[in-house]
């Protein structure tokens, strides 16, 4: 049963909330990581940010990965675990030389904003590959943001084709963890790659449930 989290970090209890559950998901947001997190430059006038979201789901992820609990992070989650790891963000990927433009166009309709954008290429023997069981996938891109300086301890998972890393996991991470940097959640059902992302997911909580029923 899902359950959405209010971002009321000092309201919360961290603890008492990952006792509860079987594992967490880190959507993605319109707006960005404020770049005191990661010692970044300040940020360009009019940039949305969203300091409360920051107070709770920072901590939390660090607290969810270090108790082994399944997580999942898509788009601004997956720029969060990043941060929470040590690493740092380009806060507008479309202007680093060498980069395209990741960035959807607002101009589109929400079909053409979601859909495929850009190839990624999957790294052999990681866990997407596996899910995939191919080497190079389509997927969509939404994102200003990107990975500057790569956390510690990952492990790359998927680079799109100007190299911007895409995916990775935790290397120490007792649990289930997978970031990702496109958005699996559009019509999922229509995709057997996302299907198969969510379903690793779902697994991993399962499996943490029935111990917890033990």
């Amino acid at each position: 049963m899902p359950c959405m989290l209010p971002v009321l970090a000092n309201e919360l209890d961290i603890d008492e909330i990952l006792a509860r559950v079987d594992g967490v998901l880190f959507t993605g947001s319109p707006s960005d990581i404020e770049p005191h997190h990661y010692d970044g430059e300040p940020s360009a006038p009019g940039t949305l940010h969203d300091p409360h979201r920051d107070a709770l789901t920072l901590p939390l992820a660090q607290r969810a990965l270090h108790n082994g609990i399944p997580v999942l992070a898509i788009c601004r989650g997956f720029q969060e675990l990043n941060v929470v790891m040590g690493g740092s963000l380009h806060q507008k990927v479309h202007e680093v030389e060498g980069y395209h433009r990741h960035k959807e166009n607002p101009e589109d309709t929400i079909d053409v904003q979601y859909g495929p954008s850009h190839p990624i290429d999957l790294i052999e023997g990681g866990l997407l590959h596996g899910l995939a069981s191919q080497s190079r996938v389509m997927v969509n891109s939404l994102h200003g943001q990107g990975v500057a300086r790569l956390a510690k301890g990952v492990t790359v998972e998927a680079v799109a084709d100007d190299g911007l890393v895409e995916a990775f996991q935790i290397d120490e991470a007792p649990g289930f963890n997978l970031a990702v940097q496109w958005h699996p959640e559009w019509q999922a059902t229509k995709n057997d790659f996302s299907m198969a992302i969510f379903k690793a997911f779902g697994d991993a909580c399962r499996s943490r449930a029935a111990k917890r029923q033990v």
